[in-house]
């Protein structure tokens, strides 16, 4: 069955397998793609390949139960995610179970409050020190802004902050909330650029205490205060509401509630920002690996999923921006700077979160240049008038702030 499922896949470049008894089979695709050679240690990974790979790949990845005989795992999931597309290339018993995890997505993605703040935990609640070994100084953790491909991690997280300021039209009367505000550098970056007053939640206890130290720290800790608390549980009213990455984690059961919120907390004149990485091809399912490993409760929206809730909702969509291979440049920074500092992150854990991680920043990053996933930034309020009839006011405020 494996070798009917590889035979049916590579379309493009080539795979040469070493199959667990010794012997190789070539996998050769019609148009030119990467030349991969692939060893298989034991029967049972066939097995579990031929059944679900989707879930088996990286398992017997982080186990040693696969290993790339040229090249390396990025190179391996370029190959796999260029042939596979927007998946329609999965086999039969692909097919069932993505049907099953699309059916049982809500079930998967049930995120009450309780349970919310332990998802979140579970991948931003690990070592404070990891995270400095592979982001920017700034520690942004979501789709860095590019204008160049050469440009560098730094300079991008630092377009991104100024890009998303200047879509919310702040000055130093505003009041702002931040969801899912991260270990602060946003609200930082608004509260002295601006003088606004800039509130930060998060659900995660390590990002807090690295944020509120931040605050405490600054020349404008007046000005911005974070705290621990479920979005759901905020009583005031604002002018302005910014979040950032925090949207794949809300679950689509949650949709309607969570853009209720928005127009509940939000002034009438008010503007909201919200930038999530999404999906092009429709509504689908979390690829259940990422989902069991790395974010439980995760979802990447399409477009037709939010755009009803927010018509239902009863607010303006002010303006859309696709961001298509920014988050892929993003990705390829991380996973260089994480492999640079492999051995520090192996002190701090061990190999096989090592190899963990690198399969899924690799994985990520090929999804995003060749699975469809991209980011929306879309803008909202409850007034038409809100906001400039032109979007020449994103680009005259980044001129003078750059």
């Amino acid at each position: 069955m494996l070798k009917i499922l590889l035979k049916n896949l590579i379309k493009k470049g080539t795979l040469r397998v070493i199959h667990a008894n010794g012997s190789k089979k070539i996998y050769q695709g019609k148009e030119p793609g990467p030349d991969i050679t692939v060893k298989i240690h034991n029967k049972k990974t066939e097995r579990s390949l031929s059944i679900n790979p989707s879930l088996t790949l990286g398992e017997t990845f982080m186990d040693g139960g696969i290993t790339i005989e040229n090249g390396d795992i990025y190179d391996f999931l370029e190959l796999c995610v260029m042939n596979i597309g927007w998946g329609q290339n999965e086999h039969l018993i692909q097919k069932l179970f993505s049907k099953s995890r699309r059916l049982t997505r809500r079930i998967a993605q049930h995120n009450p409050i309780s349970k919310s703040k332990s998802n979140v935990a579970h991948h931003y609640d690990l070592s404070d020190t990891l995270y400095d070994l592979f982001l920017d100084k700034d520690r942004q953790y979501s789709c860095a802004y590019y204008m160049n491909e050469n440009e560098s991690l730094e300079n991008a997280q630092n377009n991104k902050k100024r890009h998303i300021t200047a879509k919310l039209l702040l000055n130093k009367d505003h009041e702002v909330l931040d969801i899912g505000s991260g270990w602060g550098g946003l609200g930082l970056y608004i509260a002295e650029k601006t003088g606004a007053k800039v509130t930060g939640i998060t659900l995660s206890e390590e990002q807090l205490k690295v944020s509120s130290k931040r605050a405490e720290n600054s020349n404008f800790s007046n000005r911005i205060n974070f705290k621990l608390q479920d979005y759901r549980n905020e009583k005031n009213l604002f002018d302005r509401i910014v979040s950032v990455g925090m949207f794949e984690h809300v679950g689509v059961g949650y949709y309607k509630n969570f853009f209720e919120k928005i127009k509940e907390l939000l002034k009438d004149d008010g503007v909201a920002l919200i930038h999530t990485i999404g999906r092009a091809d429709g509504p689908g399912s979390t690829n259940p690996w990422l989902a069991k490993y790395i974010f439980p409760g995760g979802y990447t929206p399409s477009l037709s999923e939010i755009v009803p809730i927010i018509e239902k909702v009863g607010l303006y969509i002010t303006d859309i921006e696709i961001l298509r291979l920014h988050y892929a440049s993003t990705l390829r920074a991380w996973r260089r700077n994480f492999n640079v500092n492999r051995q520090k992150v192996k002190e701090l854990y061990d190999e096989k979160f090592c190899r963990m991680w690198d399969f899924y920043l690799a994985g990520c990053e090929n999804a995003f240049r060749y699975g469809g996933q991209l980011n929306f930034q879309i803008q909202i309020a409850k007034k038409q008038d809100a906001v400039p009839l032109t979007r020449d006011y994103i680009i005259e405020w980044e001129k003078k702030h750059n």
